[in-house]
This record gives C-alpha cells, sequence and structure tokens, in this order.
C-alpha cells in the first residue's frame, strides 16, 4: 500500500471509530447489535454480536465466508460459482458502513444494527461479488462523465394473514378495524389507510429511527397491496441502502402485527404484482438537472436503457417467479418502449415541471437486489450517453396493444442474454456476472426439476 493510501485508510479508521465511540455514548444501554450484509437475492446476512465487540469491529472488520454471495434463494452455497469448497470456503473482511448504526425498535430495548460490506483479506480491495462494491465500483468508473445521479426507489408490496387458504397458498388480511378479510382492489383508498393506520404509523416511526426517508405510503391496485415511495437520494449507494433498510422494517413490523409481507414479484394470480420503480435524475456539480437543460442527453439516456432491457432482465427479474408479472393489464410494461406520462411503457417521463424532469424505469419486481438493480440502470443509461444512442418515438396509449417486440418473458430466456451481454460484463465485472448467471441457472435448474401440485391436477389421469 502506498503512503498516501495508508494516509486515506488511517483517517477513515479514525472517523469510524470516533462515530461508534459517539453512538455506543448516545445509547449506553445497548447489549447486542445485528450486522448485515446483503447476497444477491438481497437477503440480509450477518452475525449478532455482543455490543461490546462493536469497537473492535471498527477496527478490525468483520470475518464471514465469500460463498454468503454463492447462496441460491434457499440459503445453499452454488458450488458451481468456485467460491465455496473449491477455494476452501475461506473467509473475507467485512467492514462497518458507520452512516447504518441505528436502533431496532421491534426488538427489544437494547438491540441495534449496522450494515457491512466485503473487501479482500488486504482490507482495501473490494470483493468483486458484493453487489454493493459491484454498484460503487460502476460509480466511481462513471465520473468521468460529470454526471452526478440522483435516485430515488418505490417499492410495492402485500401484507398478508400469517394463516395460508386451504391449498397452502397466501391470503389477503383481516383489517385491524372492519374485521373483515380485505377482497377488493380499492386504489388509493384512504379508507384502506385507516384500517391499517397503527402497522403504518410503526414503519414510518422505525424509519425515522433508522433514518430511512420514507415520504408516503399508498394503497395499491390489489387488496391488501401497499407502496412506499423513498426520497430521492443524490447518493445512490445510501438509495439502495435504504431500500434494503425499508424491507427488512416492514417484514418485521409487520410480524409485530400479526401479519405476513411478502415483496414476492407475484404472489397472486388475479392481482397486480410487486414492482419497483426507479426514478433517475441528472444533476450537474451546481445541483442543476441536465435532464431538463440537455435534452439531448434525456434521449441518450432513454435510448440507453431501451436498448439494453434485454440484457438487464436477468437482474430486474431475478426469479422464476418474477417473470409471472408480466402480464397484459396488470400496470406492468410488456414492451421496451418509453413515452411521456404513460404507466404502460418501460421508461416513463413522469408530468411536472420543467426543473423535475426525471425518467421512471417501471420494469423491474420488488424482488430485485436495489444495488444490481441500479447498477444494471445506470450502466445502460452510461451506455447510451458514450454511443450517443437516439430512442424510438414516444408512444401513447396503452403500450401492450400497439405492435413491437415483447420484453423477455421467461428466466431460461433471461438468463441467457445476461449470459452473452458484453455491456454487464464490462460494467458489473465478468467475475460477478459468472458468478450471478452459475447462482441463478442452478437455481431455475432446481426449479425446474419440481413437479407442481398443479401438475397432478391435470395430469395424473393421463393413460
Amino acid at each position: 500500500m502506498d503512503t498516501q493510501s495508508q494516509i486515506r485508510t488511517n483517517t477513515s479508521l479514525s472517523s469510524l471509530k470516533r462515530t461508534v465511540q459517539q453512538f455506543l455514548a448516545q445509547h449506553p444501554d445497548l447489549q447486542s447489535i445485528d450486522l448485515m450484509l446483503h447476497d444477491l437475492s438481497g437477503t440480509p446476512r450477518g452475525k449478532r454480536l455482543d455490543i461490546s465487540q462493536l469497537l473492535k469491529v471498527a477496527e478490525e472488520g468483520v470475518c464471514l465466508p465469500a460463498s454468503i454471495f454463492a447462496l441460491d434463494i434457499c440459503g445453499e452455497t452454488v458450488e458451481e460459482t468456485g467460491l465455496g469448497f473449491e477455494q476452501g470456503d475461506g473467509d473475507r473482511i467485512c467492514q462497518l458502513l458507520p452512516h447504518s448504526l441505528s436502533l431496532i425498535p421491534w426488538q427489544e430495548p437494547g438491540c441495534a444494527q449496522g450494515l457491512m460490506t466485503m473487501v479482500e483479506r488486504d482490507g482495501q480491495t473490494p470483493f468483486f461479488a458484493d453487489p454493493r462494491q459491484v454498484l460503487s465500483q460502476l460509480l466511481q468508473r462513471q465520473a468521468d462523465l460529470g454526471i452526478q445521479w440522483c435516485v430515488a426507489l418505490e417499492l410495492e408490496f402485500y401484507l398478508t394473514d400469517r394463516e395460508s387458504d386451504e391449498n397452502g397458498l397466501p391470503q389477503p388480511p383481516i383489517a385491524p378495524q372492519s374485521q373483515q378479510r380485505m377482497s377488493q382492489t380499492q386504489v388509493y383508498s384512504l379508507d384502506d389507510l385507516d384500517d391499517y393506520k397503527a402497522f403504518l404509523d410503526d414503519v414510518i416511526a422505525a424509519c425515522q429511527i433508522q433514518q430511512v426517508p420514507a415520504e408516503n405510503m399508498v394503497a395499491e391496485y390489489a387488496p391488501g397491496q401497499f407502496e412506499v415511495n423513498l426520497h430521492h437520494q443524490t447518493d445512490v449507494l445510501l438509495a439502495c441502502d435504504q431500500a434494503l433498510l425499508l424491507k427488512r422494517i416492514i417484514k418485521s413490523v409487520a410480524r409485530q402485527h400479526g401479519f405476513g409481507a411478502t415483496f414476492m414479484a407475484k404472489p397472486y394470480s388475479d392481482y397486480a404484482g410487486n414492482g419497483c420503480h426507479v426514478h433517475i435524475s441528472a444533476l450537474d456539480a451546481e445541483g442543476q438537472n441536465l435532464f431538463a437543460s440537455e435534452p439531448l442527453l434525456l434521449k441518450q439516456a432513454i435510448a440507453g436503457l431501451l436498448a439494453h432491457l434485454p440484457d438487464t432482465m436477468a437482474i430486474l427479474a431475478p426469479n422464476a417467479n418474477s417473470y409471472r408479472r408480466f402480464q397484459p393489464d396488470m400496470f406492468v410494461p410488456m414492451k421496451p418502449c418509453w413515452g411521456w406520462d404513460n404507466r404502460t411503457v418501460a421508461v416513463r417521463i413522469p408530468a411536472g415541471s420543467e426543473e423535475n424532469t426525471r425518467i421512471e424505469h417501471r420494469v423491474a419486481g420488488a424482488d430485485a437486489n436495489p444495488y444490481l438493480l441500479c447498477a444494471a440502470l445506470l450502466a445502460s443509461i452510461e451506455s447510451g450517453i458514450r454511443q450517443d444512442l437516439m430512442p424510438p418515438d414516444p408512444v401513447s396509449g396503452n403500450a401492450a396493444e400497439l405492435p413491437g417486440e415483447l420484453l423477455p418473458n421467461t428466466w431460461s430466456q433471461a438468463l441467457q442474454l445476461f449470459s452473452e451481454s458484453e455491456l454487464l460484463s464490462q460494467a458489473l465485472g465478468k467475475d460477478f456476472c459468472q458468478v450471478y448467471a452459475a447462482t441463478k441457472l442452478a437455481e431455475m435448474q432446481r426449479f425446474d426439476a419440481q413437479v407442481s401440485p398443479l401438475e397432478y391436477q391435470w395430469y395424473q389421469q393421463l393413460v
């Protein structure tokens, strides 16, 4: 390590220790801390430590196996990634992110949490398979664009009954006030918000404690479905941190209130799926909106997003269930197109004042990993800018009814396109793409090997 790098490291370590010391001084009754990082699926993994270990963590980090980023959706190591027994299932160093230190209001008093990110054993080199590091490295390489990205994520989720129906499937919850099971779609219903006020109030309170800027909640297009809007952030990594913390808050507070909560892309066949809409603005060094002042830049960004939608679909829709969401008349885009204030397109330019001109990307499901989602979108936009791509004409009306190519609508097709993508190999890293593809391919093969109840209903009487 050169002298300047050592100085920066020592300065950063000193700052981290001061932050930890201040946090401990502010909360002298703490007993334990959950230290988390998020795997390829966005599932939190980590350790629960006695609070007395926190200063040591700040100085030395926490050892966790690299194979955390080779876990499938069921939490089992995919050996084809090369991160398991092939390399001895060795540890790497996980470093604390000081901004993420906070209390956990849904647990017993005395519990705290913090996020981590993984580096190599030298304590400096980012670990290539950590999705947060993938996004961080991409943002650093994009510095020469002279653009500060500003993003906001909108997440949809379902509250569910803790008890399944007679077929073992989730069902809408019983509303606390009316004591009636939700069965109707009441989009933007204030009555639904009133019915679940205690739950929603506790979510907002937990968000405030953990500094997650949830702006508002609305009742969405199905019984028990809600949407939470996060405030826009010029720190893209922080925006993704907050989205993942929000998911944990919602699921944990839901349990407190006797509900389940799911961000599954399509939990019900007859109702709309859960999306993750991403709003993106481009700012200059003075914070001025470049999409407003440079229409050409906006068109290049739109063109890049549309051109690389097929490549990125395996990230936007990462699971088998993700592709059930793409159905007509379910408020999900079916085709790679764009338009002005049109919720049927993949890339929407929302209505509003000129200075608020932004892109809303509407394809991803709520099951997408926010770090990888933002990395894929920003890589696509960068490609559009550097190659001076131009989009097709905007569409009006219901885009699903217009002629044109459909988005990739099967998991296998999306994984094939992902594996062949030069853009993603360069932007996310060839080694990372190999790990991601191997993990998702193993999941797909395991899923496809299962015989579903519907198959028995349909086919067991065949002779």
